[in-house]
């Protein structure tokens, strides 16, 4: 939605069909419509002294340049993901499949209630009107902070791009409603998170090993699909970023703090959950020199030693040295083959996500070359989280999980 220079509402800029980013800025009354998330993106607020065609530089001396010069030969991630957009209307489309496209504004949208609830706004329940359509919908408001701008915006911008992976949550489409962005995606039921800790202190049993087969499937084959079509490493794996629905489908969210891969390596020390951390981003002489996508795949270590055990593996941390011991310094967790819950293929499978040695630690192709992946067979996914879910009284799931 274009608005003037003074106009205190913004925009975000998004690109629903996921087209290559163009080589400059659009021009006229593209440029005239700021974006909603400004600072992360490097195109800092206009003010009412900017000149049309001018933004501000963002640095400390305040002085403005010409909007050609944001785009730099080389520019930065965050930058491409800006060129990457389109404008979000106060009407917008919704691509519920290939199939069921629909032009629609916030008054197609039937709000059920709210359904969770963080700095950025609330997520709530919603009923899109002509398709009869569940979805979850975050509604962003323009006032959070930069980081958090930072967060949503990566976020948006990978599910926006992997519609084409069923084990991603699905991006619908998103618009702009009274000062805030509406994201419009796929509802899901659960997280693993709450899920496995119903089944071990509530119902006092074990996940299946062919529950834990499909979640170990599902997750590498999202992971992999971050990593080679959009050269993403998602960098917190855990099980509440892992959520089951009543179909039995199993998908992978949260990218928020996702990074960028270059040359295959990632640099950000401080992104993700520390827990879940791999040994090589928590040791202060090895983190300088980056880590690969295989730090993810000791967190899905962790994960699944979580889900297969009902436990963490660590005793609660009191502080960061002390992590430090534990992880870096001392033995990694290991399932033990002397376990009669656990058949070798799955205690092989998670103790080889969890070797400390990067450089002997499986990657992707690796994980799906073993036989734990490759003997798993055809197993009711739905029934046995149906099965589960119908025990589950409502208040357990109080903080239903959504992308």
């Amino acid at each position: 939605m274009a608005t003037s220079q003074g106009n205190k509402r913004k925009v975000l800029k998004l690109n629903f069909g996921g087209s290559p980013a163009p080589s400059t800025p659009s021009s006229g009354a593209d440029d005239a419509a700021a974006n909603f998330f400004t600072s992360p993106v490097g195109r800092p607020p206009s003010t009412g002294s900017t000149p049309s065609g001018s933004t501000g530089s963002g640095n400390a001396s305040g002085a403005n340049t010409p909007v050609n010069s944001f785009v730099a030969s080389r520019p930065t991630h965050m930058e491409r993901i800006y060129m990457r957009t389109k404008s979000i209307e106060v009407s917008g489309k919704l691509k519920i499949s290939p199939d069921q496209i629909y032009d629609f504004t916030a008054e197609d949208l039937q709000d059920v209630g709210e359904i969770g609830r963080g700095n950025f706004g609330t997520v709530n329940k919603m009923v899109h009107e002509k398709s009869h359509k569940l979805m979850a919908v975050k509604r962003i408001r323009s006032t959070v902070d930069e980081k958090e701008q930072k967060q949503l915006l990566m976020d948006l911008d990978v599910v926006m791009r992997s519609n084409e992976c069923p084990f991603i949550v699905q991006f619908y489409g998103a618009l702009f409603k009274e000062g805030d962005c509406w994201i419009c995606m796929e509802l899901m039921n659960i997280s693993l998170d709450q899920f496995y800790k119903f089944v071990y202190k509530k119902l006092e049993k074990r996940i299946p090993e062919q529950m834990l087969g499909k979640i170990s499937v599902t997750t590498v084959n999202a992971l992999d699909y971050l990593k080679e079509q959009l050269k993403i490493i998602h960098r917190d794996v855990k099980p509440s970023n892992i959520l089951l629905d009543k179909a039995g489908n199993i998908k992978l969210c949260d990218f928020g703090i996702s990074g960028h891969l270059v040359d295959s390596i990632a640099k950000t020390q401080d992104a993700g959950c520390r827990p879940y951390m791999a040994p090589e981003r928590i040791d202060p002489n090895h983190s300088s020199k980056g880590y690969d996508i295989k730090s993810d795949v000791w967190s899905l270590g962790i994960t699944l030693y979580e889900l297969a055990t009902g436990r963490f593996p660590y005793r609660k941390w009191s502080s960061v040295f002390d992590q430090l011991t534990q992880v870096v310094q001392g033995d990694p967790p290991q399932l033990s083959m002397t376990d009669s819950d656990f058949s070798p293929d799955l205690v092989n499978f998670v103790n080889k996500c969890l070797t400390k040695d990067r450089t002997v630690r499986p990657n992707y192709s690796g994980l799906l070359e073993m036989s734990f992946i490759k003997k798993q067979t055809d197993w009711d996914v739905a029934a046995y989280v149906n099965g589960v879910l119908d025990q589950m009284p409502k208040d357990f799931q109080c903080e239903p999980a959504f992308s």
